[in-house]
């Protein structure tokens, strides 16, 4: 195996883990997502639905928002993977892709796993054209 193929391997078997605690008793769709820092940390989410779904959180966005709680920045994620509890894989929401595009670079890694099969995408081909906000040059503007 290749040394990228071990770190997904690692990183699904994470997800999977994450998968368990979602909270899913409308879909009964489990998903776990894990994020490998630059620095080898681990981070981790999981669904959380709302009867309301619109109010629900993808695991994708549990794990980068908990991330971003515990103190890492956008420049400290390097990759993530998302696991889903069926034969087939599924590419992250809308909702999601517009916070992978913003959090991690273009050419990020974004892989989602299944019992049965693996995809592979760069954040770049997941939202291309994605909308971006210039922060700085906006408080520049603003102060």
């Amino acid at each position: 195996m290749s040394k990228q193929t071990d770190n997904i391997e690692h990183l699904r078997q994470h997800a999977k883990l994450a998968s368990e605690k979602a909270h899913a008793p409308y879909s009964n769709f489990k998903v776990g997502a894990a994020i490998r820092m630059h620095n080898g940390d681990v981070i981790t989410g999981c669904n959380v639905e709302n009867v309301s779904y619109g109010l629900s959180n993808c695991a994708e966005r549990t794990a980068i928002f908990s991330a971003i709680a515990q103190g890492y920045s956008a420049a400290d994620m390097a990759t993530v993977v998302v696991y889903t509890p069926s034969d087939q894989t599924y590419a992250p929401c809308g909702a999601c892709r517009q916070v992978l595009a913003e959090f991690l670079p273009a050419d990020a890694v974004v892989s989602s796993t299944s019992e049965g099969a693996a995809r592979h995408w760069r954040v770049g081909e997941l939202l291309p054209d994605a909308f971006e906000f210039d922060v700085e040059a906006y408080r520049k503007k603003t102060l």
